[in-house]
């Protein structure tokens, strides 16, 4: 967990009040699965955290953003891959994956069911194409 914690501390996202981390997971929570394609693979099962968390999170409202596929290739449909973050010290002033991703989740965030988005295409995610509960 001590990478995890270093890595958000360094991205400023843990003492930013605009962001609302309910938990972090490690490796530790992570799986061993013999995948059909990758061979025997980690992954990170959402599975976890509906069965600890049911009244609070599901498939209809939760997201893996990682940059790293296979890490979501449990629950493909809730996986979001972004560029991975290298290079900090080089890349913070122009790297703006985040700002498109905060753009993203604000856009979707009021939706009931995430299970209609294509998150492969969340760059290209537009207001007007946005599920409203009529």
């Amino acid at each position: 967990m001590k990478w995890v914690e270093a890595k958000m501390k360094e991205l400023s996202v843990l003492d930013n009040a605009n962001y609302k981390i309910m938990f972090m997971l490690d490796s530790l929570a992570m799986i061993t699965i013999d995948h059909p394609k990758y061979g025997v693979i980690e992954t990170k099962p959402l599975g976890v955290i509906w069965g600890k968390y049911p009244e609070n999170y599901s498939k209809e409202n939760s997201i893996i953003i990682d940059d790293l596929r296979r890490n979501f290739i449990m629950n493909p449909g809730n996986g979001l891959k972004i560029r991975p973050f290298r290079e900090a010290h080089l890349n913070r002033g122009t790297d703006t994956e985040l700002k498109g991703l905060t753009k993203y989740l604000k856009e979707i965030a009021d939706l009931k069911d995430f299970d209609e988005l294509n998150h492969d295409r969340w760059e290209k995610y537009k207001r007007e194409e946005k599920q409203t509960d009529s």
